[in-house]
């Protein structure tokens, strides 16, 4: 006679080979083990996220390990390098964006501007050389002429105390091709200075109807920056006639001047000018023309 022991409990048949088909993609692979077998590497990619989705529906340990080309890296020590890959750019930025020497100084500002002054003037006085920059220009300023200038068709023309770096030419082209766009969006109108015709000492207003009725100003064309040595010209189509076009090109010209390469004069029109030779075109004599 049998007896049916009815505490015993009765384990369900499970169809491994369905679930792995039905939870992971086709070039996934995983290794499935009991506590009395040791797991077995496969040496093909394998995502992570799905052997553990696979792990807690299964109910069955996962062991995965992943092999790249000839070197077995285990997911432990790949997810700790990106932990610690992630740390170190967390830091570096902490590093960049906190100064608390410059925290303290706008922290008593308020509570003892005196000594927030002093602060700055502190800081100011150890990094002057990472703030300040030694003059190159000329304290001598330029000397600005005109000479039948055509708002429509003209040369402007420069003169060097020396023959410009290459430096010194990208700053030149920077700063008129920054006035050349200014200029062709209406930036230069001396029809409409509102706010520096008015008075600053209250609250300053802006009347946007009569901003919006003044006769537009534009840019038509410009050319590029030739150079022979120690002399420059532009071409310059202005159209109409915007005196504040050529006010602010001198006032950028004038600090360039004092502070990176020294500008002898500033010549407004005028087909030639000094020893300006018309064909002379080679770089070995000192020709070069820079796009604007």
């Amino acid at each position: 006679m049998f007896i049916l022991n009815t505490c015993a409990p009765i384990l369900p048949v499970i169809d491994f080979s369905r679930h792995l088909n039905n939870r992971l993609a086709p070039f996934s692979a995983v290794t499935l083990s009991t506590q009395n077998h040791a797991p077995r590497l496969i040496r093909t990619p394998v995502f992570v996220s799905q052997a553990q989705k696979l792990q807690g529906e299964v109910g069955i340990d996962v062991d995965v390990e992943v092999e790249v080309e000839d070197e077995d890296v285990d997911v432990e020590d790949k997810t700790t390098s990106r932990k610690a890959y992630r740390g170190r750019r967390s830091e570096e930025g902490k590093d960049y964006d906190k100064d608390p020497e410059f925290a303290d100084i706008l922290g008593s500002c308020l509570d003892d501007p005196q000594r927030a002054k002093s602060k700055m003037a502190d800081r100011l006085k150890n990094k002057r050389d990472k703030i300040l920059h030694t003059k190159t220009g000329s304290a001598t300023p330029v000397k600005v002429t005109f000479n039948k200038f055509d708002f429509s068709n003209s040369y402007i023309w420069f003169e060097f105390y020396n023959a410009p770096l290459e430096r010194d030419v990208s700053l030149i082209c920077d700063a008129i091709r920054a006035w050349h766009i200014i200029g062709r969006l209406g930036g230069c109108n001396s029809m409409n200075m509102q706010l520096s015709q008015s008075h600053m000492d209250k609250r300053p207003s802006y009347d946007v109807i009569s901003g919006a009725n003044v006769t537009p100003t534009t840019f038509y064309n410009i050319g590029d920056l030739e150079i022979q040595d120690n002399l420059a010209r532009i071409w310059v189509d202005i159209g109409t006639t915007e005196p504040l076009l050529l006010d602010v090109l001198i006032n950028a010209l004038t600090q360039i001047s004092s502070d990176f390469v020294g500008i002898k004069q500033l010549v407004f029109g005028g087909s030639e000018f000094e020893n300006w030779k018309e064909n002379l075109k080679s770089e070995d004599a000192g020709c070069s023309v820079h796009k604007i």
